[in-house]
């Protein structure tokens, strides 16, 4: 309701209340609609006044402060000074969706901070375990460097295989941050995309053999399949949703690479048969040092950042991922990319 508007019922009333008295003692009309008169000009005045002095303009007040902050400066430079024309209403509308905004904004400040402890967690827990191991050889090795060289070698090449796994934290961390900050560049240019997926299949295919796992990528893919992307980053792509799959599957399972095609995008799908993946953890999958199962992850490799990487190499194309799985049943991993035509 407007101010005046509220002023002129509240005016009303009073000048209806005093006419009605004035009406009941004297009997008379003509007084009572000069009695009505007075009184009603009188407050509407008074009221309209004392409202507009110490209530009304402090809540236009409040009100354009509220609005000016949700703005934020340079918007509010660009608008003008914006008036309500019923601020009375207004602020508690503008006071609700403030408070609603700063709730979401707390929330995901805490959410923020617990991924931050998780990160620096798993960080610190991924480079302790080498960094201990080589210790421990270094140990080994001062008491049996001349009495066994035999064991001496062995516990070098052990050292220099966790010398590698740090090496490869600390570039698969590197490249992360690149692709946040835009440090990385993403190189367009078209391709065919079935080529490059013969390609990381050959690469793959020993590992495959090794876990008795199927690659599949069927024929029907002869035509050419032109894509706009960064083709060694989409590799990259590609060789971490595969091996994935090969790692996790069931012996005698298979992986299927399939391509469809979309109005202006191509969907690549990466589907195994292998042991599933639980609706809970399909919502952290793509997190940084998350895995589902620990013990499992770190006896089969890898440094647990393969999922982030593909995430961020394919956010950086402006395109999306998702997973699907059902356990025991198997997972699909279904990424898009731009079409180069």
């Amino acid at each position: 309701m407007k101010f005046s508007v509220l002023v002129l019922i509240t005016a009303l009333a009073v000048g209806l209340s005093i006419s009605l008295v004035n009406y009941h003692f004297q009997g008379s009309w003509y007084y009572m609609l000069i009695s009505f008169g007075i009184s009603f000009g009188t407050s509407f005045l008074v009221f309209y006044y004392l409202l507009e002095k110490y209530i009304y303009s402090k809540i236009k007040l409040i009100y354009k402060q509220i609005h000016n902050l949700k703005l934020g400066k340079d918007l509010k430079e660009a608008l003008g000074e914006y008036v309500s024309s019923d601020p009375i209403n207004d602020v508690q509308q503008e006071v609700q969706e403030w408070a609603g905004a700063k709730k979401k904004e707390i929330e995901l400040l805490k959410k923020q901070e617990q991924f931050r402890r998780e990160f620096l967690s798993n960080v610190s827990h991924e480079f302790k375990t080498p960094l201990f191991a080589i210790q421990g050889y270094i140990e080994t090795l001062k008491d049996c460097i001349t009495d066994d060289p035999e064991m001496a070698i062995k516990f070098l090449n052990k050292a220099e295989n966790n010398i590698e796994r740090l090496s490869y934290l600390i570039t698969d961390l590197d490249s992360i941050s690149k692709l946040e900050t835009g440090e990385m560049p993403i190189n367009y240019q078209r391709f065919d995309f079935v080529p490059l997926v013969k390609e990381v299949i050959d690469i793959l295919e020993d590992k495959a053999l090794a876990n008795k796992t199927k690659l599949i990528f069927k024929e029907k893919y002869a035509y050419p399949t032109i894509v706009r992307a960064d083709r060694e980053k989409i590799r990259q792509v590609l060789i971490n949703l595969i091996q994935n799959s090969i790692k996790y599957g069931k012996e005698n399972g298979s992986t299927s690479i399939k391509v469809f095609e979309l109005h202006d995008q191509f969907l690549i799908e990466v589907t195994d048969d292998g042991m599933g993946i639980e609706e809970k953890h399909l919502t952290r999958l793509f997190e940084r040092f998350y895995r589902i199962d620990s013990h499992r992850s770190r006896k089969e490799g890898g440094t647990g950042l393969g999922l982030a990487i593909v995430k961020h190499i394919l956010e950086a194309h402006q395109q999306t991922i998702s997973v699907r799985s059902t356990p025991n049943i198997g997972t699909t991993f279904a990424f898009t990319l731009q079409k180069g035509n």
